[in-house]
């Protein structure tokens, strides 16, 4: 007899006591893997369902403190010596590494002999019982709080079978979910968990489809006929909107998505605007050495306008 498969997923990062992915206390698992490739995104390290090498230069302490372990341990020659920096506290000049991305096949050999933890590998699998266990832990936090656990990704659904057994089983003790998603999945993916579901973190990006696949890589007509799926199967929602410079904090585009929303009627909670920052480019860094796009973040006062305008269409709005 055939030994059943155990079911796994894959992540890259656990946070516990999350307070801004629903409502109270949370703890969030971010899975790997995204059909998107937003270029504003703040864990660019979520977005290849892959095991890759990260490598943060912050606390690597030079070849010459660790014996070029790194370089010797890697049997691709993928790790070669890179430039210097100055030590902050001696001012002496430190050797640095350069990652030959591609060369490197994140086997994480030199993780292993890596004693600051500069070079790690991103993404760890487990079962449905393992993330369960390790959710769990924190359920006095959501008890007292009245929060609860929220799936997210890079794109959660994007591991179907997985995310929907760890929230059937997060749903049979008792605990509030939420999945994070883009939208971009199948109908048929996204109503399977409707049971186990107590609220969906919604990203809307743009109303334009041609201007969403330019800048996105998808188009948003899933993404939007799946919004209106979810309102009629009663599904409820927070709609999060980052608001990104020169793509998508125009007015025209801001009141075509307040007319959207106010039209999926009392299904959405409340519409959170996620101002632009950029956080995400030393992470990008460190899994690339592609250049990465930059933009200045916007005021407070630029928010406040735009929440104002959707404020006409009857939604509750805030700044998030």
């Amino acid at each position: 007899m055939a030994e059943e498969k155990v079911l796994t997923g894959r992540l890259y990062d656990i946070q516990g006591f999350s307070v801004q992915d629903g409502p109270g206390v949370r703890t969030t698992a971010f899975l790997k893997g995204c059909p998107l490739r937003c270029p504003w995104c703040h864990s660019p390290e979520s977005q290849a369902f892959y095991k890759q090498l990260s490598w943060m230069s912050m606390r690597c302490q030079g070849v010459d403190a660790c014996d070029n372990r790194c370089i010797k341990a890697c049997p691709k020659e993928a790790i070669e010596l890179g430039q210097t920096r100055k030590d902050p506290l001696t001012g002496d000049e430190i050797q640095m590494i350069h990652v030959k991305r591609d060369v490197c096949d994140n086997c994480g050999k030199c993780e292993e002999v890596c004693y600051p933890n500069a070079l790690y590998i991103t993404g760890k699998d487990y079962t449905v019982d393992e993330l369960v266990a390790r959710l769990l832990q924190d359920r006095r936090f959501y008890e007292k709080s009245g929060g609860g656990v929220t799936i997210s990704g890079g794109e959660c659904l994007c591991q179907p079978e997985f995310t929907t057994a760890v929230f059937k089983r997060l749903k049979e003790e008792g605990i509030h979910t939420a999945c994070d998603t883009t939208g971009f999945v199948q109908w048929e993916i996204l109503e399977k968990t409707l049971p186990y579901v107590d609220l969906y973190l919604y990203d809307l990006k743009h109303m334009d489809s041609e201007k969403h696949k330019a800048v996105v890589g998808v188009p948003n007509d899933l993404i939007l006929e799946n919004a209106k799926k979810l309102a009629a199967a009663g599904g409820k929602m927070q709609i999060r909107i980052p608001t990104i410079p020169m793509f998508n904090n125009d007015e025209d585009n801001i009141r075509k998505t307040a007319q959207f929303i106010a039209d999926l009627g009392d299904a959405v909670e409340i519409t959170q605007l996620l101002p632009y920052h950029n956080l995400g480019v030393m992470k990008y860094l460190r899994i690339s050495d592609e250049p990465v796009a930059e933009a200045t973040p916007p005021t407070e006062e630029f928010m406040q306008g735009l929440k104002k305008i959707m404020e006409e269409y009857g939604i509750k709005v805030t700044i998030h």
